[in-house]
């Protein structure tokens, strides 16, 4: 039976979380644990150590992407970052099975994912803009990320 893309990034992005949920038993991260961040740590967080514990599971250390069980493009001297915006929506909404990390709202399964406010993504747009061979001097603050279209945010209002 032939799938469409979409079809396909659906499962993909459930067998993901599945692998997530019951695969997480083996190496589960405790505090103590070097790549171990909690929530509330986030907060004061640099946009690098996001990046490191957030972003390069699947974009790599170096920001070179992967190819495997998804496509991972790689972040180092994209030109599509030369676009803070196209950098801000793709953390606040996720894009081609990328989750959403800017999401407001409760949402079933939110667990699953991290969840970034606008200071954090600001931080590591940032980051990821100024560092891997980019060199985009706009920096975007967290009051422009907050005016970009958030999912779930009509179910938190």
């Amino acid at each position: 039976m032939m799938r469409s893309g979409a079809q396909a990034a659906r499962d993909a992005r459930r067998k993901f979380a599945l692998l997530l949920l019951f695969g997480s038993t083996a190496g589960v991260a405790s505090a103590d644990d070097a790549s171990f961040i909690a929530p509330a740590d986030l907060a004061k967080a640099s946009g690098a150590e996001i990046y490191s514990h957030v972003c390069q599971g699947c974009h790599m250390p170096e920001a070179q992407g992967a190819a495997g069980a998804g496509a991972y493009p790689k972040l180092a001297a994209n030109p599509q970052l030369a676009s803070w915006e196209y950098v801000a929506l793709t953390v606040v909404r996720g894009r081609g099975g990328m989750p959403a990390f800017g999401r407001r709202g409760e949402e079933p399964f939110a667990f699953l994912n991290a969840r970034l406010d606008d200071e954090e993504i600001a931080r590591v747009v940032n980051y990821v803009r100024s560092h891997f061979g980019n060199r985009y001097k706009k920096t975007v603050t967290a009051s422009e990320v907050a005016k970009l279209l958030h999912p779930g945010a009509a179910a938190a209002r």
